[in-house]
């Protein structure tokens, strides 16, 4: 039986990790499980997708795009009218043209009257962290704002006993316990496409990689890819990178960050040649292949996702033990854990070892690529298909 879903996301690229984690998931149900697709975005990119007026409810595509109607203007005013425009396009379309879903299906808070959700940030979790490092100016008061109009939301809708939760760690499920009591929250990690990401290709990669990013064969470089680069930890790293002031470290960041805090600590640190800002890409293969450790020194993260894409290209990685990751690594035996992301002389402590210990470099290389390759795009398309057809019974059963 195919199953038809809505699925609810203002957006859909390969350049965030959310969505490229959504992107990796949708394709994997169309094609492995024979979904039909709706999807409802505001923009989509990355993806092969047919627009809903060249499809019907007779003669459907399997993967449909739905355009929702977007809006100017600050953040927190879009979204509210994304979550008002999306239900009402759903309406529409039910109304008259007829297409009903068997399970609407979002990644975080999208929807009101989502059937199963996949929570990828708890943003209880990141308002406590950032109302302990509050930004200042309208930038930052808009932000708080934001951040409180969707606790608001996530405590309307995760107390809803009939909501199916599912997390894509450990680590996430605990908050979803500690916040909202939620103890049935299924644990669904994220994967990596191990045909993309790879040894074998980021060896292929890597001379033209350093070439274009200018690197020197004795420059040491550290990769952090990434949005909402101060959750990240890129403040501890550059004070981490200027307390190595006597080694040929140099800094590789890959996102997009608009704090001026950043800047001010550049400058004031001394630090901005040896820092580069690469932006956002769906190219991001071409920085694991131009690196030579990964350094995930999170706040907080319900995964990480780069993470695990660069074990997969076999770096060593240093993460933090506030990503969720973390639950699915050895520390010392693929990967080094950082007991407090926020200690810049501990990180300092982790890459002096690795800089001056070769056989570790290769021991966790060559344990990374084993641990990543038990996490497969597949098996997580696997396991939310597990999730979606539970729901789909139990719903049935209860009528």
């Amino acid at each position: 039986m195919t199953l038809r879903l809505a699925v609810i996301s203002p957006f859909l690229d390969r350049r965030h990790g959310t969505e490229r984690a959504l992107t990796e998931l949708l394709e994997r149900l169309v094609r492995n499980h024979a979904y039909e697709v709706h999807l409802y975005a505001q923009n989509v990119e990355g993806i092969a997708v047919s627009c809903s007026q060249e499809s019907s409810a007779e003669s459907p595509s399997s993967l449909v795009w739905h355009r929702v109607p977007k809006i100017p203007g600050p953040h927190l005013l879009q979204f509210l009218f994304w979550i008002t425009a999306n239900r009402l396009c759903r309406l529409r379309d039910r109304l008259f043209r007829g297409i009903r879903f068997d399970a609407v299906f979002s990644p975080g808070i999208n929807a009101l009257d989502a059937d199963v959700i996949m929570v990828h940030a708890v943003f209880h979790r990141l308002t406590e962290l950032q109302d302990a490092h509050p930004q200042d100016g309208l930038r930052g008061l808009h932000r708080r704002l934001y951040y409180r109009f969707l606790c608001f939301l996530e405590t309307l809708i995760y107390h809803q006993n009939d909501l199916r939760l599912a997390a894509v760690s450990r680590h996430t499920a605990t908050q979803l316990k500690h916040y909202f009591g939620r103890n049935d929250v299924h644990i669904v990690p994220n994967g990596v496409d191990l045909s993309h990401f790879s040894l074998g290709n980021r060896i292929a990669l890597r001379s033209a990689a350093r070439q274009k990013l200018r690197y020197s064969p004795d420059e040491v470089v550290l990769l952090l890819v990434g949005n909402d680069l101060r959750n990240k930890g890129l403040a501890v790293l550059l004070e981490s990178l200027q307390l190595c002031r006597n080694i040929h470290l140099r800094l590789c960041v890959v996102g997009r960050e608009t704090s001026a805090d950043i800047a001010k600590s550049i400058d004031s640190l001394q630090v901005a040649d040896r820092v580069i800002f690469a932006g956002e890409t769906s190219e991001v293969l071409t920085f694991y292949a131009a690196a030579d450790i990964y350094v995930a020194p999170s706040l907080e993260d319900s995964f990480n996702l780069p993470a695990l894409e660069a074990m997969a290209c076999g770096l060593p990685v240093v993460v933090s033990r506030n990503a969720g990751i973390s639950d699915y690594l050895n520390d010392g035996v693929d990967s080094l854990l950082l007991r407090d992301p926020q200690d810049p002389h501990e990180l300092v402590c982790v890459l002096k070892r690795l800089l001056d210990d070769d056989a570790l470099v290769a021991t966790l290389s060559a344990n990374a690529l084993t641990t990543a390759a038990t996490l497969s795009w597949d098996r997580h398309a696997e396991s939310v298909h597990r999730l979606l057809t539970e729901d789909l019974s139990s719903t049935r059963t209860c009528a």
